[in-house]
């Protein structure tokens, strides 16, 4: 029988689930082959041996397979979850951190803190959501310029791997853009299985463990910490909840930031830097391509976190072939796929008059690379872009800080 209720799709309750369960897959082998090679790139930035960065790979993919599994058959709706994307861009911004790796571990546990405080505390939601969001895209295009320069120094430096890497990518942009990353990474992988770096050790194929106790550095918490933190918050949290209201669905805030921030506790010794909502995979399964019928998209999240689960086991393979290729090779891959969110960070930024000249020196500062006191450069921006709008608006008597709607916290 249809349902022929006004405003309702027309869908047998006979159907099957095949669907939904197809547009899981899809979501996670795009998010996951689209995205590992930035998250690798960024452990070893900051100092993660191979080894280390398996595990980091593992646990990532463990953990947003887990929680999204749990949350959206608790909730009933297609809460799909990643890892943060532009926290791992971050990464390889910061580089070497004060402290080396462990250091690095304890900043990623104060970013889980503090999103775990964020869905018991509304007010500190609200606190992040009141950074102006050109000031917030001027970070983070900061963070991603660099990152997105690595193509043009791949073409340079190893032509015979980065030239085919940056062909692959443009055609694939023209004749099946959603493919165009995951192309690139296979062209990429070809090149490397055909010339691989002289001297790379053995790999091991299968996933594993690493522990390392995190250290407390006071300048890597505040210098990466924080702005992980923040970027994970605003390029993926409320950008996640955004696509989701998008599609008819408001997200249980406090269930999704305090299990997202308390897994990536957990996960920090193991080298996993965060997870949040999904933004982009979200929309393949929280969208009307997953399914006609709302009311069912949750088994596309739900098939998504299984697949992303079956994926950690992979985790060995792929930094197998990170070991085997030159470094240049990978970021250029981790630049190609960010570069559509560096467009639209600019685009962002530069929108509002007013806003303008803050969020440009919010990005030139944070795509600088400094480090000062031990804090690095994306803390500066955001805090030299703040700064300028301060002294602007106080001398028109406005309040430096925007003022936006208190975010809805459902249990």
């Amino acid at each position: 029988m249809l349902d022929d209720q006004p405003g309702r799709p027309r869908v047998s309750p006979r159907s099957g689930i095949l669907h939904p369960v197809l547009a899981g897959v899809v979501a996670a082998l795009v998010g996951f082959a689209g995205a590992f090679a930035i998250v690798l790139a960024g452990l070893h930035a900051v100092g993660a041996s191979d080894a280390q960065a398996s595990s980091g790979l593992l646990v990532l993919s463990v953990s947003m397979g887990a929680v999204g599994v749990v949350l959206s058959l608790r909730h009933r709706i297609p809460l799909t979850m990643a890892w943060s994307t532009p926290g791992a861009a971050l990464l390889i911004a910061a580089g070497h951190v004060q402290g080396g790796y462990p250091a690095a571990l304890g900043a990623f546990m104060l970013a889980g803190l503090l999103i775990v405080l964020s869905g018991l505390w509304p007010a500190l939601t609200r606190a992040i959501l009141t950074i102006p969001g050109p000031l917030a895209n001027g970070l983070l295009a900061g963070v991603l310029l660099s990152v997105c320069l690595a193509p043009v120094h791949a073409v340079v430096e190893v032509p015979r791997l980065g030239i085919p890497v940056v062909v692959v990518w443009l055609i694939l942009t023209r004749v099946a853009r959603r493919w165009a990353a995951i192309g690139a990474l296979a062209a990429a992988a070809i090149g490397v299985a055909l010339d691989p770096v002289s001297g790379a050790g053995p790999a091991h194929l299968l996933p594993q463990l690493t522990w390392v106790t995190p250290a407390l550095n006071a300048g890597t918490l505040i210098g990466l910490g924080l702005p992980l933190f923040v970027v994970t918050m605003v390029s993926q949290n409320v950008a996640g909840v955004s696509v989701l209201r998008a599609n008819g669905y408001e997200a249980p805030l406090r269930p999704v930031l305090t299990a997202t921030g308390a897994a990536s506790i957990v996960g920090a010794p193991m080298g996993a830097h965060g997870i949040n909502l999904a933004a982009i995979t979200a929309a393949l399964t929280a969208g009307p391509d997953a399914d006609p019928d709302p009311s069912r998209r949750w088994i596309a999240a739900v098939s998504a976190g299984v697949v992303c689960l079956v994926l950690g086991l992979g985790a060995g393979l792929a930094t197998a072939l990170l070991a085997a290729s030159p470094p240049v090779l990978i970021e250029a891959v981790a630049g190609l796929a960010l570069l559509a969110t560096l467009g639209a960070a600019l685009r962002a930024a530069t929108a509002d008059d007013d806003q303008r000249e803050a969020a440009m020196i919010t990005f030139v500062v944070s795509a600088s690379g400094v480090t000062v006191i031990g804090i690095s450069a994306p803390f500066w921006g955001l805090l030299a872009g703040l700064a300028f709008l301060g002294w602007h608006r106080a001398r028109a008597g406005r309040s430096p800080i925007a003022r936006e709607p208190a975010v809805r916290q459902r249990a």
